[in-house]
């Protein structure tokens, strides 16, 4: 019944404990910039990060003011942050920068039990496999290559580089576009009742909800909009699901 499956990438296929906000970080992220040429104080760096950040979806509003749920590029940020100090960093240097302020941050990361053999177990039965995440893709895509994902997917759509997030109707309709799918024949599995199921279900795409241990709170099951909800966290059974569909 499903030939495209999306997925949702963090709190659905990766587990994830970050901190951006504890003075330890950001006395890491100073070590960082300082070794890019830039020197801040803590308390320096994360207002004029925060000012930046703020800015930054003050523009996008501008550009798209009927969005609700927006996004920005945090490389641009950066790219700021850089040259608040004279310097001009190239393509390169951002990236880097970035990779190293998400290490700084990340306390926990891995893949959750069973994903592996959710995503083999769809390649092999001729299944499409999309990702539609909320999230930075200078972060994203050396993380699911360090875990060991990324060759799985026929398509990547990424907020940061969309402007859009999830569950604005939009970026679901952004994918179907780029990957000329239908969505009827789609299927999107994510941990947000949210920005995974009422975004889904807005774009006409069916919706398997997972309950993992940072997903936002659900008090009453019935308000969750999917056609299969697993509330104990077990990847396992999803491969199950689709293929019984």
């Amino acid at each position: 019944m499903y030939s495209n499956i999306i997925f949702d990438l963090y709190g659905t296929l990766i587990d994830i404990r970050t901190d951006e906000y504890s003075l330890d970080f950001w006395r890491r992220a100073v070590q960082l910039f300082a070794m890019g040429g830039a020197s801040f104080s803590p308390g320096e760096l994360r207002t004029a990060y925060s000012k930046y950040v703020r800015r930054a979806y003050m523009r996008e509003k501008l550009r798209h003011p009927t969005y609700k749920h927006l996004d920005i590029d945090l490389l641009e940020v950066f790219r700021k942050l850089y040259a608040m100090k004279g310097l001009s960093p190239d393509e390169v240097q951002l990236r880097d920068t970035a990779y190293k302020f998400r290490k700084a941050s990340t306390e926990h990361i891995n893949l959750y039990d069973g994903v592996t053999e959710l995503l083999e177990g769809l390649r092999a039965a001729g299944k499409k496999i999309y990702l539609l995440s909320n999230a930075q893709e200078s972060f994203t895509i050396p993380e699911m290559d360090e875990l060991g994902i990324l060759g799985y997917f026929d398509g990547i759509m990424i907020s940061s580089e969309e402007r859009v997030s999830k569950p604005q109707k939009q970026f679901f309709n952004k994918l179907l576009d780029k990957y000329n799918l239908k969505p009827e024949e789609c299927l999107m599995v994510g941990n947000d009742m949210n920005s995974d199921m009422l975004g889904a279900e807005s774009a006409g795409i069916d919706g398997l909800y997972i309950h993992q241990d940072i997903s936002p709170d659900v008090y009453d099951e019935n308000e969750i909009h999917a056609k299969w909800k697993i509330m104990d966290g077990d990847v396992h059974k999803i491969l199950g699901y689709i293929l019984e569909a």
